[in-house]
């Protein structure tokens, strides 16, 4: 039998026999044998996606699979902004996450034809709950994905991580270009008065550059940047609640490494409801603090957890303000603009460009 490490990559969900995806799932499920591979469900957005449902001959194994795969139409995209290759790489090194995420039965990266197959564990079947912006997190559940990212970072916080060579790879979180080109006043039509008239007097050159860029460019070079693994891109829609209230974290393209806000701010600021968020956020920001398992000499203190959440919203605001100034193309309307909505009030109520100046001095 084929082992996972010889699959080959097929061009078409059609195209994985019962025979590959009993390779594919044999470190996992020994013993298992497949018979029958059906599209249950196709899913693409950047990246080709599908749910797989799978009948078996012999032994046991998962009822459906998920697939995720690139798109060619969009690998140009997702190199610049993501990286084609970070998420299998990520559970191709074998290296353990101490937080809830779907299991990777099998990675294949093919780098010559620009393209990789996951094929990992449908949490639907697990009971979980994906969430997306129009469905959000309750305080309690919130507080749940904090504690989970703060297991994260506590796990490769410093040299835990710049000195682990199985994670040599991961790049730092830089500023990608583009998004100064967004048509800003797209976005700003489709806001209208639901945002503060702060948001819609800024130009494209203050958000993406002078905001965006500056903070980005402060996860790697200031008092706040010891390095951290990042999930990188842990909005709502990137999340899952189990029946127990466990949060899990999803896509992993956004891989890096940098100073633990992005992850925490980006998160939270667009996990709940404003009110939700304006009454709880201090409370959670020490929550992700207790949460941390660092010696003392290594543990931020509370005042610097909270800058650093203030400045992040620089990040959350610019993504999702470039998102809705592209029309429908990456996201529905309704999902874009509840987190435009969130990060514009956050921007405001955090006072944003204040903490920027403060950390980038």
């Amino acid at each position: 039998m084929t082992t996972p490490a010889e699959l080959s990559i097929p061009q078409g969900w059609d195209e994985i026999t019962p025979e590959w995806m009993t390779s594919a799932l044999a470190q996992h499920f020994p013993g298992a044998e497949v018979d029958t591979v059906r599209v249950a469900l196709r899913d693409d957005g950047t990246n080709r996606r599908a749910r797989l449902a799978l009948g078996y001959s012999a032994g046991s194994g998962p009822a459906t699979v998920f697939a995720k795969a690139v798109d060619p139409e969009h690998a140009d995209l997702v190199a610049l902004t993501s990286g084609l290759y970070h998420e299998p790489r990520l559970f191709s090194s074998g290296v353990p996450l101490p937080l809830d995420h779907p299991t990777v039965y099998t990675a294949i990266i093919v780098e010559d034809r620009r393209d990789f197959l996951m094929i990992m564990e449908d949490v639907v079947a697990r009971g979980a709950d994906p969430r997306d912006s129009t469905r959000p997190m309750t305080v309690d559940q919130a507080a749940a994905g904090v504690r989970g990212l703060a297991r994260l970072h506590s796990e490769f916080w410093g040299d835990r991580l710049t000195g682990n060579p199985t994670l040599g790879w991961v790049e730092p979180f830089v500023a990608f270009e583009g998004l100064e080109y967004a048509p800003l006043h797209i976005a700003h039509q489709r806001l209208g008065d639901t945002v503060p008239a702060e948001i819609l007097a800024l130009s494209g050159t203050e958000l993406f550059v002078d905001i965006w860029a500056r903070y980005i460019g402060s996860l790697t070079t200031s008092s706040l940047s010891t390095p951290t693994l990042l999930h990188g891109d842990p909005h709502i829609g990137n999340t899952y609640v189990l029946p127990d209230e466990t949060v899990g974290f999803l896509d992993w393209q956004m891989v890096r490494r940098g100073s633990f806000s992005l992850d925490l701010g980006y998160f939270l600021q667009g996990a709940l409801t404003i009110e939700d968020r304006r009454a709880s956020e201090r409370d959670l920001t020490l929550e992700y603090r207790d949460a941390l398992r660092l010696p003392a000499d290594e543990m931020p203190s509370a005042d610097d957890i909270w800058l650093g959440y203030r400045a992040s919203v620089a990040h959350g605001l610019a993504i999702w303000m470039a998102t809705l100034s592209g029309g429908d193309a990456w996201q529905r309307a309704d999902i874009c603009l509840a987190f435009a909505q969130r990060y514009a009030a956050a921007f405001v109520d955090l006072e944003t460009p204040q903490a920027l100046d403060t950390i980038c001095g």
